[in-house]
């Protein structure tokens, strides 16, 4: 998984093996939690294939929206510009992943052509 090292896998592994964890999920269970991963259920692959780093605010969805716009669509998100970058979509404010996608001739789009991709 992207951004997630060895450090986060190995604390995640402690955990979940945990008795007292163990507890919780059966609680959780128990109160009715659906514990399927919904998102992992694509709507489509309009997007299958194509990286996209998000950067700044925007106009109408938050950023953990548009992630699971296109993760649900077959694409991925990246917290970090790359040349395996496809696209970087830009709102208001956006910082150095906007300086490092032009300087790597990534494809800069806003969310009005990103919901056009998907429609």
């Amino acid at each position: 998984i992207d951004g997630f090292g060895s450090v986060m896998a190995e604390s995640l592994y402690d955990f979940l093996h945990l008795p007292q964890t163990a507890v919780l999920i059966d609680k959780l269970k128990g109160i009715g939690l659906n514990m399927n991963n919904l998102s992992a259920q694509n709507r489509g692959d309009k997007l299958k294939g194509l990286t996209f780093v998000l950067t700044g605010t925007l106009p109408t969805l938050t950023r953990p929206q548009a992630s699971e716009i296109i993760e649900q669509n077959g694409g991925k998100t990246s917290s970090s510009v790359s040349k395996n970058t496809n696209y970087v979509l830009a709102g208001e404010e956006a910082g150095s992943k906007l300086t490092k996608a032009q300087s790597l001739g990534v494809k800069i789009i806003s969310e009005k052509e990103f919901l056009e991709m998907i429609k």
